[in-house]
């Protein structure tokens, strides 16, 4: 029986940080976490069936030939289209964000002391989101 709880993955290279959002995730909600610390070690769990993927823009602190964020986004939404992925960078540039979007990423979060903040405001407005359009599509098949 899968329990109700949201799948969420953390995707980054950064060890320290993936920590610190994983402990403030399980200490601010009630959710399952799998993190990964490449895009590809992700991708090969997609059959897990997450609900967000919170990924790192770069992707390369550990290895240099690894996929990128954009690489590993490009195939996520090849995977499915629908899975809701927030990019996340240490590069405030208003030009990263925007390659972001263009690859389909529902947000972008500069990570910062109140990047937990932003990432927690996302994800409730993901399945606000969600659950409208549930509704939405239940109403539509009764008329």
């Amino acid at each position: 029986m899968k329990n109700n709880k949201l799948l969420i993955f953390l995707v980054d290279d950064d060890a320290v940080f993936l920590r610190l959002l994983e402990i403030e995730f399980h200490e601010h909600g009630d959710f399952n976490i799998e993190t990964y610390a490449t895009g590809e070690l992700c991708i090969e769990n997609l059959s897990h069936k997450p609900d967000i993927i919170i990924l790192d823009y770069l992707l390369d602190g550990v290895e240099r030939d690894v996929m990128n964020g954009i690489e590993t986004l490009d195939k996520i939404k090849a995977y499915n289209p629908e899975i809701p992925v927030v990019m996340l960078s240490a590069q405030d540039k208003i030009n990263v964000a925007i390659n972001c979007m263009h690859h389909a990423a529902f947000d972008y979060v500069v990570k910062s002391e109140t990047a937990f903040l932003r990432l927690q405001k996302i994800i409730t407005t993901i399945f606000e989101t969600k659950k409208l359009q549930k509704q939405l599509s239940w109403y539509m098949e009764r008329m």
